[in-house]
């Protein structure tokens, strides 16, 4: 007679149905997973699932914190054998593009989330939480390699946070352009997030990275003159 596989102690189970549910969200969308489907992946009946979370949404909180968690993680390690100061925030960064935009796992669960935490109060705190100390740590990083001479100065949290408005618009990005998200990207995107704080604005942008402004610089306006913008009268503009 064949034994039966043996069940996993209690204490793994709630990360186990974590990891199983952020698995689920992430190939098929929050709406269409339901917890008969995230207990068959973890391998537990659904009345083992409802011992430890009581409801599909429980389990969307418990996927998220589980990811932010393993983020934190995986980036403490990724800086950890690096001691200059540059070297810890180019490590750092070289870690999220891949985590955070080639990984398509990684990429279509966090994107999923941005439309749910619209209406879910539960996702958005969480989420907001999760970010704020994602931009904590950067700042970081920014002003110690900036004290060290490693980096121009400037406002560290200003440039952190384009950086990383950056970062999640490459995420979207990729939803409709794909090509952005391959790893042949990785270098290109690497070395134009690493130049906001070396010079303020990326030093080289992939193709079709060109910023909305980009522009404004090839026209430079005349000297005494003021460029327009849409808050300028009509009858200033010329």
């Amino acid at each position: 007679m064949k034994a039966k596989p043996a069940r996993p102690p209690a204490a793994q189970m709630p990360p186990r149905l974590a990891q199983s549910a952020f698995e689920l969200f992430a190939e098929r969308g929050f709406a269409r997973v339901n917890l008969d489907q995230i207990a068959a992946r973890a391998g537990v009946t659904k009345g083992s699932l409802y011992w430890h979370y009581r409801s599909k949404h429980e389990l969307l909180l418990a996927a998220c914190n589980r990811y932010y968690q393993q983020w934190h993680a995986a980036v403490q390690a990724a800086i950890a054998p690096r001691p200059d100061p540059l070297d810890r925030l180019r490590a750092a960064l070289e870690f999220s593009v891949h985590s955070c935009v080639l990984d398509t796992q990684n990429r279509m669960f966090t994107t999923s989330l941005f439309l749910l935490m619209q209406e879910d109060a539960g996702a958005r705190a969480g989420w907001a939480q999760f970010y704020a100390a994602v931009r904590e740590f950067y700042v970081g990083l920014v002003a110690t390699a900036q004290a060290a001479g490693r980096l121009p100065p400037g406002d560290a949290r200003r440039r952190v946070d384009l950086m990383l408005e950056a970062m999640e618009g490459l995420k979207l990005r990729a939803g409709f352009e794909p090509q952005v998200a391959q790893p042949a990207e990785q270098q290109a995107i690497l070395a134009s997030l690493l130049g906001i704080f070396q010079t303020g604005v990326p030093q080289t942008m992939p193709a079709g990275m060109e910023p909305a402004t980009a522009h404004l610089h090839r026209h430079p306006t005349p000297p005494g003159r003021t460029q327009p913008t849409a808050c300028t009268p009509p009858s200033e503009r010329s």
